[in-house]
């Protein structure tokens, strides 16, 4: 009885799309489950497992989203044809170009054209994550079997896929009903991996620094890691329900609030309107999370105490997401994935200005409102300022800790102020009301970022080098540690920014 009572509830608090994804990823939850236990892979071939990955991903894909789920089909088609006919030479480019168009194309139509309320679900989210994994592919294919070995960089070198995969596989990667609806994006070698039960015969580090190689017997069960993270989704859930709709963002560019706020309520608001908006984002992510590892995948190894870890294709890290104390912290722990994708197709390949591109690409990826492009060039000028404040005071404040306790309160508060005055147009999505909340702070950040920039001067390193860490983007970051790890030829297993390329580096070791 109170279980309906809330269902209720929830059906009148939440919108009705809200629910059917709900719906849709409690029984992917399940599925997985089964999945892990009646068609493991010591059970039945890859082939049973990527049809029946294949066939439930897009049952559920059709349950929420109707026939707009054909775009998924199609967008994987049409790129699976460009790649056999194309070729490796530049296949990447033609993917590349073909699928954030038809990405672009449908949102356009979803949000100008057709009446975006009618809609029973945004079918472009989904479409959003195949982009993704189309547009990754594509250039891991490119690397694995056009460029020559010594041109790649260590993280390129690891997950380079050295034959074309079938259709099935393909669809599979794509379509699979772990990742179908919310993500995250994985890496194709580690996906296949997985299908095929080779995602356990790992390499365990010992504490001595000796490789101690152990294949494993029985899986490492994921139950207490999905347990844990179901309970995140439960108390993100329950404070969105609760606690969210009491703090709208839109009360920022409410005329009377503007009026009669001081400045530090103002803020104060900001950030806890910012902060109330983000559980949805803990709740969906970290389910998302939970169904890959039910059904086996997302294991990423042990750490030094031989404690098993089920972060591999994680998309955030709540804890440090709300304490960060800079700009880069912040980004490095959220949508995780995402950052690492755009590093990969376009930070790390551009020629000329990575930053700016990889921004204006982020924006362009999440959409057509003028509020995300908002953002993200906000996003670049807060990004560039925050380095260069980070690498010209930050040194002075970290020899004594008491001086750097007080640094770290500072720089926590500027950072959450930050953060949240850059993303308010993302929330707003149009161009006046997210005016209006700039110009009623008077623009105040953007000045004082500029005003940085003038007085601070910003470091220049040549990309990959050990001192462009400090100006690099956080999806950069891991490049040294990646490059560390192909030196040794083993995990840093209590590395905690290390993590896809962990896993596929160790897979290259056992393949050897």
């Amino acid at each position: 009885m109170a279980a309906t009572v809330f269902l209720h509830w929830a059906i009148r608090v939440v919108k009705l799309e809200a629910v059917n994804f709900v719906v849709c990823q409690l029984f992917a939850l399940l599925a997985a489950v089964w999945f892990r236990t009646y068609l493991h892979s010591s059970k039945t071939s890859p082939f049973i497992r990527h049809v029946v990955a294949t066939l439930l991903g897009l049952y559920l894909a059709l349950f929420c989203f109707g026939w707009y789920a054909l775009h998924f089909v199609i967008q994987s088609g049409i790129s699976y044809y460009i790649m056999i006919i194309i070729g490796v030479e530049n296949m990447h480019k033609y993917c590349f170009v073909f699928a954030l168009g038809y990405l672009t194309v449908c949102q356009i139509t979803r949000v100008y054209i057709f009446d975006y309320g009618q809609y029973s679900a945004d079918f472009s989210g989904p479409m959003m994550i195949i982009t993704q994994k189309i547009t990754s592919l594509a250039f891991e294919i490119h690397d694995g079997m056009f460029r020559k070995n010594e041109d790649l960089t260590p993280s390129q070198r690891c997950l380079a896929v050295r034959r074309m995969p079938s259709l099935l596989e393909y669809l599979s990667y794509n379509c699979n009903f772990m990742g179908i609806l919310a993500g995250p994006l994985c890496s194709y070698k580690d996906y296949i991996t997985f299908i095929e039960g080779r995602s356990y015969r790992l390499q365990q580090s010992e504490a001595n620094g000796k490789e101690d190689t152990k294949y494993e017997q029985t899986d490492p069960s994921p139950n207490i890691a999905v347990a844990q993270k179901l309970l995140i989704c439960g108390l993100s859930l329950l404070f969105h329900m609760t606690i969210t709709k009491t703090l709208p963002v839109e009360y920022n560019i409410d005329d009377n609030f503007i009026a009669t706020a001081s400045w530090p309520v103002r803020f104060f608001y900001l950030y806890v309107s910012l902060m109330a908006a983000r559980p949805k984002y803990y709740f969906a992510w970290t389910l998302a999370d939970a169904i890959n590892n039910a059904a086996g995948f997302g294991f990423r190894g042990y750490d030094k105490n031989g404690v098993t870890r089920w972060d591999l294709i994680s998309n955030l890290r709540i804890q440090q997401i709300e304490f960060s104390t800079s700009f880069k912290m912040f980004l490095d722990n959220w949508n995780i994935q995402t950052a690492l994708w755009l590093k990969r197709v376009c930070y790390e390949r551009a020629t000329f200005s990575p930053t700016i591109q990889t921004f204006i690409l982020s924006a362009i990826w999440h959409g057509v409102y003028p509020g995300y492009y908002l953002t993200f060039l906000t996003g670049v000028l807060m990004t560039l300022a925050a380095r260069a404040i980070r690498n010209n005071i930050r040194h002075y404040f970290v020899e004594s800790p008491a001086v750097k306790l007080c640094y770290d309160i500072v720089t926590w508060m500027a950072t959450q102020a930050a953060i949240s005055y850059t993303v308010v147009p993302f929330v707003l999505l149009s161009v006046k009301p997210s005016f209006t909340f700039y110009s009623s702070c008077y623009f105040c950040l953007h000045i004082a970022s500029i005003l940085v920039l003038l007085v601070f001067p910003l470091k220049r390193t040549q990309k990959g080098s050990k001192k462009h860490e400090n100006v690099q983007p956080v999806w950069s970051r891991k490049l040294e540690e990646e490059s560390l790890l192909q030196k040794n030829n083993h995990p840093t297993t209590n590395n905690s920014f290390s993590q896809k390329q962990e896993i596929t580096c160790r897979y290259q070791a056992l393949k050897q």
